[in-house]
């Protein structure tokens, strides 16, 4: 009998006794003042580290009491959306702000180009290695894809596992370089061995920034407007870095601190962000606005907009859980400052694409979403749009298929990361091993 069959035969038991014995019940949470998730009973996070890389802000002390402020993002001590907002029109700027949050100081023009030419240079694989790595066991996966090709790589580096800081950063820049083929040509093998379609593999051009070669790799006419690379350009700034708290940072930062190499904690750290909690919110999105598209006729119409709202939240509608994904964030209360940012050019991007019609239905439901939820939530701290909201709807409009959402996000999060394991190397030297009380039950053998 094939291990398959004999699972089948044993599937119901062994689920049955881990549920029996790994279930832990919430008063003993309680009992022991344990954290369940590291959060508290509000929601916060639990102080693990410190850091200088970023910083949240979505709250202030007002005699002696926290109350719920519009959200801020620091980058380096940089407020991230005034930084964003100043980067010229004509301008790309991840490489910019990429160089902010590796090394802590803004670039001047020269070191800019110096650092854009260094990634520049790093955009190009082993030999072979798209063919023999990348194209071979495709999967509609491509998280999985990536982090393969990730373990791949550190079998090419001729020093992989030295954590020494100066072999760890070429190890990150080279990293923060293939990330967007990587993604890209893992895409187009699956694209190709799975869904039939044509296979084209275009090579990356020094001249173009990160936004753009992404889109011309992507494309198979390599054609793109330049709102288009802008607008993604601003999304890839934006989701660089977010405080140091999150699941892949804190995963980088726990793998890191055990000595071990950068591919190991890079690929730790992909694992954590393809977590659907995590990493695949704008995916839900989506799907949500989809089904709210099928069912509403006039997106113009806000009583309509409200009641189908009404029925995501009653649990009558779409995937039953009572949720408005893309509204509130874990962190901010009063507004996510990366989607304040980010609707601009997402109007910008909509108006060129002749999408108005679907902004008109996204704005409805960011005007009408906080009203619905407070009165059948009964939550009146205020609920508002994170980023997830346009995010989709901007790689929708740019052609970009589902399959990518996820990798788009860690090829701008793999700077973050970066930056969080070197910080982690130079900074704590120290292994991250955090406490389990143990509940178990002493048991006498059986006779």
């Amino acid at each position: 009998m094939g291990y398959e069959e004999k699972w089948r035969d044993h599937t119901e038991k062994y689920q049955k006794l881990c549920v029996e014995h790994d279930t832990i019940p919430d008063e003993l949470f309680r009992e022991y003042g344990v954290n369940r998730g590291l959060r508290d009973i509000n929601g916060n996070g639990v102080l693990t580290g410190l850091t200088t890389i970023s910083r949240i802000d979505s709250f202030k002390m007002e005699d002696g009491k926290k109350v719920p402020c519009d959200g801020k993002l620091w980058y380096r001590g940089y407020d991230a959306t005034e930084l964003i907002r100043k980067i010229p029109k004509d301008a790309f700027g991840f490489e910019k702000v990429a160089y902010l949050l590796l090394f802590g100081e803004l670039p001047d023009a020269e070191e800019e180009k110096d650092f854009a030419d260094m990634l520049a240079s790093g955009r190009e694989l082993p030999t072979n290695f798209t063919r023999d790595v990348i194209m071979k066991a495709p999967s509609k996966d491509i998280m999985n894809s990536m982090t393969r090709s990730i373990l791949t790589l550190a079998s090419y580096d001729p020093n992989p596992n030295s954590t020494e800081v100066e072999n760890v950063i070429r190890q990150c820049l080279n990293l923060v370089s293939v990330f967007p083929m990587l993604a890209v040509y893992g895409y187009h093998a699956y694209n190709h061995y799975e869904n039939d379609e044509s296979m084209y593999i275009h090579r990356p051009s020094a001249e173009l920034s990160t936004a753009e070669n992404l889109l011309m790799m992507l494309r198979p006419d390599r054609s793109y407007t330049h709102l288009e690379a802008k607008v993604l350009d601003v999304a890839l700034m934006l989701h660089m870095e977010h405080g140091g708290g999150n699941n892949s940072t804190f995963t980088t930062r726990v793998v890191t601190s055990s000595g071990s190499d950068t591919y190991s904690a890079i690929a730790a750290a992909m694992s954590s962000l393809k977590g659907p909690k995590h990493g695949g919110a704008n995916i839900k999105v989506m799907e949500m606005m989809n089904d709210i598209r099928s069912h509403v006729r006039d997106y113009s119409d806000k009583e309509e907009v409200a009641a189908y709202l009404g029925k995501l939240l009653d649990g009558e509608a779409f995937d039953g859980k009572g949720l408005i994904y893309g509204m509130g964030h874990a962190v901010y209360s009063l507004s996510d400052p990366r989607e304040r940012v980010f609707k601009n050019f997402v109007e910008q991007l909509a108006a060129e694409k002749h999408r108005e019609n679907d902004m008109q239905l996204y704005n409805n439901i960011e005007l009408l979403a906080p009203e619905i939820i407070a009165e059948k939530r009964r939550i009146y701290k205020g609920v508002s749009p994170n980023v997830d909201f346009y995010s989709g709807f901007v790689y929708e409009m740019l052609g970009i298929p589902t399959e990518l959402y996820t990798p788009l996000f860690a090829i701008a999060r793999i700077v973050g990361w970066s930056a969080h394991r070197i910080e982690e190397i130079i900074g704590m030297n120290k292994i991250i091993r955090p406490a389990y009380k143990s509940v178990m039950k002493e048991r006498e053998f059986p006779e």
